[in-house]
């Protein structure tokens, strides 16, 4: 009679153990299905942007998982509005420190090196660039008959910004130049005309 009371009271418990296992099982499963609410709020572009300046209706937050959000993206409360977007952007692409014209664009290159805005005088070839790539700026005078060679003033500059311009007068771009680089590109155009091709980026 002890046997089958031994035997009775360690099948009660495996029982009880069991369903204690069970229930740790469904309330492991329930935990892992349950949806991730947490979230990181940043500023998005609230439609295609162009480059240019910003108002405040162009950023609109938006809820991203988290580790979704690159990099220096701005967070809600950041003042974009009369900043200078260095580049088009697509509705619903995160605003980060080095998409606006400032200290920020230039923190990748060496110390010393400066924003540099220049107008080319063919608009066509300025829509085939995007801010990251290397140019060559050539310079010729306002006059230019093409019977000379166009001199180079500026070899294997980054671009920078490719700011909206309506003026109708070339196209503006902005490059990471040399104060040097600044000076003579400022000299150049102030008497002439410039014109740039593509360069390979320095590695």
């Amino acid at each position: 009679m002890g046997r089958l009371l031994s035997r009775g009271l360690l099948g009660r418990r495996r029982r009880i153990l069991a369903a204690v296992l069970a229930a740790l099982a469904m309330a492991c499963a329930a935990i892992g299905l349950r949806p991730d609410t947490s979230s990181v709020t940043v500023l998005t572009a609230a439609r295609d942007l162009p480059g240019g300046v910003l108002t405040a209706a162009d950023a609109v937050p938006v809820a991203l998982r988290p580790g979704t959000a690159p990099d220096g993206v701005l967070r809600p409360g950041t003042p974009v509005a009369g900043r200078m977007l260095a580049g088009p952007m697509r509705r619903g692409e995160p605003f980060t420190d080095v998409r606006l014209l400032g200290p920020d664009l230039l923190a990748a290159h060496r110390p010393g090196t400066v924003a540099t805005p220049v107008r080319v005088s063919d608009p066509d070839s300025a829509r085939l660039l995007s801010p990251g790539d290397a140019v060559n700026v050539l310079a010729s005078p306002a006059d230019w008959d093409g019977s000379e060679p166009a001199r180079s003033i500026a070899e294997g500059v980054t671009v920078l910004a490719l700011p909206a311009d309506e003026s109708g007068r070339g196209a503006l771009i902005v490059l990471a130049a040399t104060p040097e680089q600044a000076a003579e590109l400022a000299s150049a155009q102030s008497g002439g005309r410039l014109s740039i091709t593509m360069a390979a980026l320095r590695r």
